[in-house]
């Protein structure tokens, strides 16, 4: 299902798939090794691994010459753009995932104050799925393709977002616990 819908919006853009598709097994891959990680959590394992291949699915529809991303939107909008797109193909959990992945959330606060054009909400992670999604999303970049960021090099561009991008960093780092 995911590489069929993946296929469905990127046949025309065959190098775009591929980098989203290299940077969301990525996620894919880490999400699940933190899921495997806590057996203790009750945790849905094949909607991670959907949710997390589907995470940036919005990317073709932004304006981002450097990951080929030849859309008109600013980048900023691929979450909520990316949700559109799964709500409308029936997949409103996976939507969820999409619209709340940005950094470490978007605070309805920051939408207003940063004039982030993107509908006036909250885009915080809200369930457990949604938060390690976000989090294994940070180590993998779409540019650099291959490489992986350290947990502290993460945190200190959080900066760049603020005080509270930093303090949900550090309850993610905190709440995944990775060894």
């Amino acid at each position: 299902m995911v590489y069929e819908l993946i296929d469905k919006y990127y046949k025309n853009a065959p190098e775009l798939k591929q980098i989203l598709i290299t940077h969301s097994e990525q996620v894919r891959d880490r999400a699940l090794a933190i899921v495997d990680a806590h057996p203790e959590w009750t945790v849905d394992r094949q909607f991670v691994e959907e949710a997390a291949m589907l995470h940036d699915i919005g990317i073709i529809f932004c304006d981002a010459p450097n990951i080929l991303c030849m859309g008109t939107h600013p980048y900023i909008e691929h979450g909520y753009l990316g949700a559109e797109l799964l709500r409308q193909e029936g997949f409103p959990r996976h939507a969820s995932v999409a619209e709340r992945h940005t950094g470490c959330g978007i605070t309805m606060e920051q939408v207003i104050r940063e004039d982030i054009q993107v509908p006036l909400q909250d885009y915080i992670p809200e369930t457990l799925e949604e938060r390690i999604i976000c989090y294994a999303d940070k180590f993998y970049s779409k540019t650099r393709i291959g490489t992986e960021n350290t947990a502290s090099r993460i945190r200190a561009n959080m900066w760049k977002y603020g005080h509270d991008s930093v303090l949900r960093w550090d309850r993610l780092v905190a709440e995944m616990d990775e060894k």
